[in-house]
């Protein structure tokens, strides 16, 4: 079912979101291309298999047609419409009366269950105390688990009675654990030891928590005399010193009040049986603060005072016995200053920001901590030893089985959006759940306190079961990576097969099912955790395995519903189907690698495991006798030797390579075509009167193929030919790939959309390319053509879906439509009707760019190719031939095309890296893997902009080392016994990071000496070796180590002896080197000022390493409507269609929180997206409101100093300001300068940014010394980086002359202003309004400079008694002030008229009026006959 196609020019195919409605009166040629910057599978996750088999694609395309003013639906998309709908139900208020409390109303939706509005009551201030209670409605109990809707006589106004009702042993256990979690709510203890998935954030501090009502509450903005401006030293540009301690300011709210001394389960549990008759459930001891000892009953009917005391057990009620259901009623009654702090406790905790205390979904871990007092916490206790697993989270008396869990939730039906939320969000819970689990389990088998199910082999060879999940070690247990490398191979199998299953989990193909599967490195070694599949642990492997290969393809076996199941991910994962020869030479068919096992579980499931060669070897790194690789790789010194042969590219290399060659097969086709016209007469009809070949019009070749138009448009779905966008870069002359092959690689698909720069190129000509995704490398690419520039939105695509040229990109290439029209008729028509010359043409094509098939484009790999001990059948000599040659190609594709591709965007600021993780992303975004970073480093270096590369080099240079330390500290932890671990880690860093030049492992006091050494006769720890080794360790050996590391793993040559000339030759920071390792390697430190450049003494002592993290990778599982959703905004919102681009956005929002809760990255960018929106339209407050949100969460789920996180804290202060809170705009600029500082030093192109901001605000408040400081710098870090004659530069020089004007420091405004004009002059010429601008500001400047002279001049001839002028000093407006920060900012207003103006804000009105009634978005896109149209294009930067 195709819908809304019918009217279009077969040239336009279909693809998900891609449908364009034509209702408007608009000719195909110049319509926008309403695609997304990146197609939903370009997140690594190909919706393509499930959008085509459910109705998916349509609930999106009706609902931008609807958007576009063309109401008129086709009939088929009824129930479709209805389904977006249903997810916006109106909600409807109801009453609560509680005990004890007045009642109040709730806001509620028919979607939500019963337990949700338990849930809020738990959280609400006057109500939070209870948990054991039910929701009555006239008298009946309200089942927990029903939704609303379906709970007959509810509705708006109902009144709902809180009924208390009788506890049990686990309803007692729940509600004093509730009660633990409020008492210990503003704590941050959890936080700082990562559990619970509680994690910092430190905005309150900055913003004194009163961001949202202080426009009306506190005039502090307008008074500037109270703005104590002053930054701290170590933030003033050039500074030196880049302390630790105020990485984490002390948050007011942490001095926690005491409510209770000790609160804990008492040692005359469990009560005997006489007094479980008499109901007694649990008894409890507590000391209050008044330090009154006392013993409490939980008993059915709640909680009383006993007579126990901590020797004499009397359980008999107390005189008086304060009964009371909760506990804090019964305390409250007993201790006045329990009564006095509970209550402010839970004020304070009621006014924090939600995003402050909500679990984020995967666990993040703090590098730095205070010190923390170790409280006594019954409940910390009871989890620690019962390793909760009795109490397995909320599942009383049973383990999960996480197995059938993760299957179940990817069988849920997807057929339309409300099925396909409820599946996506019951995925990610389990999976979030899941990874939480595995990673207890794995510390707690690497901390021994797991028994192995192999207790009586090695160490290294034991495996374990804990809570139904199987822990591997990363060992090559009983050489079965022999052949592969060893050890090294076995620690590299987890990664790639977790790569494997993300991969064909985002394919998501119906009856084939993956592990759960997480990989932990903790304390050097690494843990590999799987779900189990059922039966499988009582049968031999050699029995279960029915497909694919378990001694690495000696003996080989297939199954044709496996070969069924796979054929489908063949395409999307670019696998090709295969022959190998198993030992007895009979040929067998496969299509994956032959690593790749096939079980079927006992419970009748299909499953695939060992994916560890999902995507092709990588023969850069993999050295084969007599075969030469390409003369691109060989140049730069390839094939090297890896350290162990299961090197894979990645799977954005195979993207952004097929895309690549589908883009030279048109190419090659289109010259083709162009030839045969011009050697004779041009086989098409349609064609014969426009003989130019500008004039390659997307005609159906009708003669030959008269239903090509309906065909051309469905043959995307069905498979046949592999089509991925094109994007053209070269004009209407004959097409060159090299001009192309730098941007055909933009925008390889990408795991985490995170990150996103704001400098995009000077091509983005209609709107803004850096805030379009929340990807990285998203500036738009241009084609010129004869006509306007018009960007082309670069796709890459997984499989089915396929969104070829779009409008105008069709004359840039002569005969390109043609080629395109003949690949989609061929492939629609398996080639009959077509005429054989046509047909040779794709036949030539196809051949030159190795696709399999010989009638359309088709690119494919055969990952057995080069394995060890796979042998292939004679009659497939030439396609593995093609093959290897097709391998080759991809390698020197990776060096030859995407290395540079990362150094130009680097280059052109399009892609920003700030720290270790962001430049790791910025590599794996284009398919580059980290073993390459040594190549990129040295084309750096041999690229002659590198000074401009500097602040890049500079993190690969750290990146490289911190890596290097990272693979010595693995193995140099395997040797530490438990005790000695915090000796041993401030020993290592030591020896990485302190000047001292003979650190010596400081073994503790002498008892532990002399303990040692009998301990060292008796037992060893196994395969533990000397375990004081780790002692004998020094700097010089450290660094040689590292030297000799960085050459033979990254084939870079470190010209360095010690830390101390590392960070004299590279220019690095040890506080950044710190950072990174101890992110790498898990390292928790105590935070203080550390003296690293002490000779005299270490900087480091065993009591600086608090813990040790695990570093933890799984699967992601994505939203995928909610991912639509937003590029379909943005994709809008570059089009300049504000409004609807805010409404889209705001429903992914909706979505996006439906399926990960209230926490993600993904949800950040969106209220990134949405709050600079807001700006933009004038609704600064909102802005605020959602920009707020987006610190939060940047700094709960990617971390407080995240480069995200420093962004968004930018973003913040900019509203803060145009909100005329200026004090909060500094603290939060001075916040981000400083983890800046940390993150990545001072010389980096972003800084130039933000002391550009401080600059300004500073210049506002009248600071001007402290202003000019900042704004030089910036000047001078733009000069480096942008080039002295750029615009940036240009602006620069006018922001300081702005300064010195107003210090009337004429002379030397004139000086910067003329420098600006010079560049304005040389770059866009006299003409252009901002040449005008300036030179009118020159001529100002220059009158108000004699005005000066002449006033000097008159007091130096008549002295005192001299006439002066009054001269006009001008402190800067604030409207000014924000103008020119929205300018740098990439932000810019253009004028509208009254009337547009007028137009706007009755909108906007209309739409809160209609959200305010509770009108549901959708009928709001129906009836909206007021369009916007007259886009207004506002986010254009200035370089």
């Amino acid at each position: 079912m195709v819908s809304k196609t019918d009217d279009i020019q077969a040239s336009v195919p279909n693809c998900n979101v891609n449908t364009v409605d034509l209702a408007e009166g608009e000719t195909p040629d110049h319509q926008e291309t309403k695609a997304p910057n990146k197609d939903p599978c370009a997140c690594g996750h190909s919706a393509s298999t499930v959008v085509m088999n459910g109705g998916g694609a349509h609930y999106h395309s009706e609902e931008e047609s609807k958007q576009d003013g063309g109401g008129d639906t086709d009939g088929v998309e009824d129930s479709n419409e209805q389904e977006v709908i249903v997810i916006q139900d109106t909600g409807f208020t109801v009453k609560i009366q509680a005990p004890g409390t007045e009642p109040f109303d709730l806001q509620v939706s028919p979607q939500e269950m019963v337990q949700e509005i338990h849930q809020v009551l738990m959280d609400r201030e006057d109500t939070c105390h209870r948990t054991c209670f039910s929701l009555q409605l006239d008298g009946n109990v309200l089942d927990n688990f029903a939704e609303l809707k379906s709970i007959e006589g509810l509705q708006e106004g109902s009144l709902l009675k809180v009924v208390e009702e009788p506890y049990t042993v686990r309803e007692a256990r729940i509600h004093v654990r509730h009660i633990r979690d409020l008492l210990k709510s503003l704590d941050p203890s959890d936080a700082y030891n990562g559990v619970d998935c509680n994690s910092l954030s430190f905005l309150s501090v900055f913003t004194d928590g009163d961001l949202g009502d202080s426009g009306k509450r506190k005039k502090k903005g307008s008074d500037l005399e109270q703005i104590d401006c002053t930054p701290p030293e170590h933030i003033l540009p050039g500074s030196k010193e880049r302390p630790l301690v105020p990485l984490q300011p002390q948050n007011k709210d942490w001095k926690p009040m005491q409510c209770l001394k000790v609160l804990t389960m008492s040692g005359w549990n469990p009560p005997p049986g006489n007094r479980k008759m008499h109901g007694d459930l649990m008894y409890l001891y507590m000391v209050t603060v008044e330090e009154r000892h006392i013993s409490i009953t939980a008993s059915t009917r709640g909680f009383y005072l006993n007579q126990s005391t901590t020797y004499t057990f009397n359980p008999k009620p107390a005189n008086p016995s304060f009964l009371s259901h909760s506990l804090v009623e019964l305390l409250s009654q007993i201790s006045p200053a329990f009564k006095k702090n509970f209550t402010v406790l839970q004020k304070t905790r009621v006014q924090r920001h939600p995003f402050e205390r909500i679990a984020t979904p995967f666990q993040v871990y703090s590098w730095t901590a205070p010190q923390v007092d170790h409280t006594m916490d019954c409940v910390r206790a009871e989890d620690a030893y019962t390793s909760r697993l009795g109490y397995e989270e909320h599942i009383p008396g049973q383990t999960r089985d996480w197995n059938e869990e993760l299957q179940t939730t990817r069988e849920l039906a997807r057929k339309n959006l409300p099925e396909r939320l409820l599946r996506e969000r019951a995925i990610f819970k389990v999976h979030s759940d899941f990874a939480a689990a595995a990673t207890r389990g794995s510390m707690a088998v690497i901390d021994g306190n797991v028994m192995a199910i192999n207790p009586g082999e090695e160490t290294r060879m034991q495996m374990f079961i804990w809570n139904n999940i199987f822990f591997s070690l990363g060992f090559d247990v009983r050489d079965h990576y022999r052949e592969l490398g060893g050890d090294a191979a076995a620690h590299a199998a987890p990664t790639n097969d977790l790569n494997g299953v993300r991969a064909y989990g985002a394919v998501d193909v119906e009856g084939l099912y993956t592990l759960g599967t997480v990989v932990v490195d903790y304390r050097g070694y690494r843990v590999t955790a799987q779900s189990i599949i059922p039966g499988i642990l009582e049968r031999e492997q050699e029995q279960s395995v029915i497909y694919g290969s378990i001694d690495f393809g000696k003996t080989v076996v297939s199954h044709g519903k496996y070969l069924e199941l796979l054929e489908r991910t063949s395409r999307p994962l670019k696998v090709q189907r295969h022959n190998v020869l198993n030992e007895k030479d009979e040929s067998v068919e496969l299509c994956s690698s032959v690593e790749c096992k096939g079980i079927i579980g006992n419970d009748g499931r299909h499953y695939i495991l060992d994916l560890l060669r999902t995507f092709p070897p990588d023969l850069n790194f993999l050295p084969v006798e007599g075969e030469e690789l390409s003369p691109e790789s060989v140049r730069q010194g390839f094939p090297r030797q890896h350290r162990h042969r299961l090197a894979c590219l990645r799977q954005e290399l195979i993207e952004a390579f097929v895309e690549h060659r589908y883009l030279l097969f048109m190419k090659m086709a289109a010259l083709q075509l162009m030839q045969q016209k011009a050697n004779k007469e041009s086989k098409i009809a349609t064609l014969t009167e426009n003989n130019s070949p500008e004039a390659a019009v997307p005609a159906l070749p009708s003669t030959e193929n008269p239903d090509a138009s309906a065909k051309s448009t469905e043959t995307l779905t069905d498979g046949k030919s592999d089509a991925v966008q094109i994007e053209t870069t070269s004009t209407s002359d004959a097409p060159q790939p090299a001009a192309t092959e730098a941007t055909t690689t933009e925008a390889a698909p990408k795991a985490e959309q995170t990150t996103e720069t704001d400098i995009p190129s000077a091509a983005a000509t209609t709107m803004t390319a850096s805030q379009a995704t929340p990807t990285e490398d998203n500036v738009v690419p241009t084609v010129t053509t004869n006509g306007p520039l018009v960007p082309v939105a670069t796709a890459i695509q997984n499989g089915e879906c396929e969104s070829p040229l779009e409008g105008k990109a069709e004359d840039s290439i002569p005969g390109l439509a043609q080629a395109k029209e003949l690949a989609e008729s061929l492939a629609a028509e398996d080639g009959c009707g077509i005429d054989p010359k046509s047909r040779e043409v794709v036949l030539n094509a196809c051949k030159a760019v190795g696709s399999i098939s010989n009638t359309s484009f088709d690119i494919r790999f055969n990952p057995d190719i080069f394995s060890p001990g796979v042998r292939f059948p004679e009659d497939s000599v030439d396609d593995i031939q093609k093959q290897k040659q097709l391998l080759k190609d991809a390698a020197a594709f990776l060096v030859s095309c995407q290395i540079p591709s990362l150094v130009k965007d680097c280059l052109d600021h399009s892609a920003l890296p700030m720290d270790g993780a962001t430049l790791t992303e910025a590599l794996h975004q284009r398919g580059i893997n980290v073993r390459y970073l040594g190549n990129v480093l040295e084309f750096v270096d041999k690229t002659p902009a590198k000074a401009q590369l500097e602040h890049f080099y500079r993190i690969g240079i750290s990146e490289l080392i911190t890596r290097c330390a990272k693979h010595i500290f693995k193995t140099y932890l395997q040797g530490v016994e438990l005790s000695a671990l915090s000796a041993a880690v401030s020993h290592f860093l030591n020896c990485f990071l302190s000047s001292f030049p003979d650190a010596v492992a400081h073994l503790p006091a002498d008892e532990l000496v002399s303990r040692r050494k009998n301990r060292k006769r008796r037992n060893r720890v196994p395969g533990g070796g000397d375990n004081t080794a780790w002692a004998s360790l020094t700097p010089s050996e450290l660094w040689k180590n590292i030297v000799s590391e960085a050459q033979s793993y990254y084939n870079f040559t470190l010209h360095c002896e010690n830390a101390d000339q590392v960070v004299e030759k590279y220019g690095l920071q040890k506080i950044t080197l710190l950072r990174e390792i101890s992110i790498k390697a898990g390292i928790q430190i105590l935070i203080k000022e550390y003296n690293f450049d002490s000779r005299h003494k270490p900087a480091f002592t065993e009591e600086d390493i608090l813990n040790i993290f695990p570093v933890v990778k799984h699967v992601n599982p994505k939203a995928s409507d909610a991912f639509h959703f937003f590029q379909s905004g943005q994709a809008k919102v570059q089009q300049g269609y504000l409004k609807e681009g805010c409404e889209l956005i705001n429903e992914a929002l909706n979505l996006f929180n439906n399926v990960y809760g209230a926490m993600h990255v993904e949800i950040c960018a969106c209220l990134r997206l949405l709050a600079r929106l807001n700006y933009i339209m004038g609704d600064h407050h909102e802005a605020l409101s959602n920009q707020q949100k987006a610190v939060l969460m940047s700094e709960r789920v990617l971390g407080v100093e995240h480069p995200n996180t420093i962004q968004e804290y930018m973003h913040l202060a900019l509203y803060c300001f145009a909100n005329g809170q200026l004090s909060t705009a500094l603290k939060l600029l001075y916040r981000a300068r400083y983890l800046m500082l940390m993150v990545c030093g001072e010389d980096h192109p972003e800084m130039a940014l933000l002391d550009s901001n401080i600059g300004l605000v500073l210049h506002g408040v009248m600071e001007y010394d402290l202003s000019l400081r900042f704004l030089e710098n910036a000047l001078a870090i733009n000069s480096k980086y942008h080039g002295p004659r750029s615009l940036k530069v240009a602006l620069s020089h006018h922001l300081v002359a702005r300064v010195y004007e107003s210090k009337a420091e004429f002379r030397s405004a004139l000086q910067h202003e003329k420098e600006g004009y010079t560049i304005y002059k040389n770059q866009v010429g006299e003409a252009h309004e901002k040449t005008k601008e300036s030179s009118e500001y020159l001529k100002y400047l220059t009158q108000q400079a004699v005005a000066l002279q002449r006033t000097m001049n008159e007091i130096y001839k008549n002295g005192s008694n001299a006439s002066i002028m009054p001269l006009k000093f001008t402190a800067p407006s604030m409207a000014s002030v924000l103008e020119q920060l929205n300018i740098i900012n990439g932000i810019i207003f253009i004028p509208l008229s009254q009337k547009d103006l007028e137009n706007l804000k009755a909108e906007v009105q209309r739409r809160q009026q209609l959200q305010e009634s509770g009108k549901s978005m959708e009928e709001l896109t129906v009836d909206d006959p007021l369009e916007l149209e007259d886009k207004i294009p506002m986010d254009v930067n200035v370089d």
